[in-house]
């Protein structure tokens, strides 16, 4: 179905007047037998008014073809992206349980777990001590018994421990 703006409704219905008064007057002009040019110029007007009303409905409805071709893109998009954000919400809930193994094999306490895990995240120690209602030196200790665990010397070593294989 088209969907027309109002400007071009006004620009159509102009051109359809113009048609139909500029008809109505030719007719009129031959019956009363008006020279053969005022005729000529005045089917010429018609003509033109009808290919303008032809010109603006094909711009229409090729504008509302590709329309439909934006609306089936995007829609065909957003599937997509569901998909994806379904399979790296999935990925990385596995990847979280990989994660845990680790702490597990490194024998770090639950409280060490939380701060390895905000650590991972980016987090610095002030920030994880806000988080967990400690203080900064109680972050930096677990953070040290942390790299003692798990034989790494630095946060930075620490998170590329385990981003190192999706690089």
């Amino acid at each position: 179905m088209l969907k027309f703006r109002s400007q071009e409704i006004f620009f159509v219905s102009l051109l359809v007047l113009i048609t139909v008064l500029t008809t109505s007057d030719l007719i009129s002009d031959y019956l009363e037998g008006t020279e053969a040019w005022h005729l000529t110029i005045e089917v010429l007007v018609v003509l033109m008014s009808v290919g303008g009303i032809a010109y603006l409905l094909q711009a229409f409805i090729k504008r509302q073809r590709e329309l439909e071709a934006v609306k089936a893109q995007l829609l065909e998009t957003k599937d997509n992206l569901s998909q994806a954000h379904k399979q790296m919400s999935t990925a990385g809930k596995e990847y979280a349980q990989v994660i845990q193994k680790q702490f597990e094999t490194w024998q770090l306490t639950p409280s060490e777990k939380e701060v390895a895990s905000l650590l991972l995240k980016g987090l610095s120690f002030d920030e994880i001590a806000n988080v967990r209602n400690t203080k900064e030196k109680t972050v930096r200790q677990q953070a040290t018994a942390i790299y003692r665990k798990s034989g790494l010397s630095s946060r930075h070593e620490f998170a590329a421990w385990f981003f190192e294989d999706f690089l």
